[in-house]
């Protein structure tokens, strides 16, 4: 193995990390740029069915996307866990609504794998690796392919 690829393999990847339902997923911190309690959303008419609608947060109008719909899985009430992690995609502020945030967490690269074609419901396209922890497994989700062009024509006219 050449030096440059265990300095690669001894990198460590920081990541917020999030649940939905029984599954944890990760996202780079770098493309996070905060983590808001739930707020009041604005409904949007003709929004794609996992637009939640949007929000006013300092001033400035943020879509809100549910990631269970978005994942196919079944709407939940929101509580006190429930979390919206604000993103910057494609310059397109969005805030993505998750049932709870975990934790910032340090992984080394060399423990992510790429991912299987699908894992826990979710298609690999918005998957770009499954991190193993001692105990557990973190599924990885590269943001910027979760919203087709379609979806981010739709939100940056919002």
């Amino acid at each position: 193995m050449d030096p440059s690829q265990k300095r690669q393999d001894d990198e460590l990847l920081q990541l917020v990390t999030f649940s939905i339902g029984e599954e944890e997923f990760g996202v780079n911190i770098l493309k996070v740029q905060e983590i808001i309690r739930t707020m009041e959303i604005t409904k949007v008419p003709r929004a794609p069915e996992f637009v939640e609608g949007v929000i006013n947060l300092r001033g400035k109008v943020i879509p809100i996307i549910d990631l269970r719909r978005r994942f196919g899985l079944i709407p939940k009430k929101h509580d006190k866990n429930t979390r919206i992690i604000v993103i910057e995609i494609n310059n397109i502020i969005v805030g993505f609504v998750v049932d709870a945030v975990s934790e910032v967490l340090r992984i080394p690269a060399s423990t992510v794998e790429p991912p299987p074609p699908v894992v826990a419901g979710v298609d690999s396209d918005y998957i770009s690796g499954v991190g193993k922890l001692q105990d557990r497994l973190l599924i990885m989700l590269d943001l910027d392919r979760l919203l087709s062009g379609g979806d981010m024509e739709f939100l940056s006219m919002m």
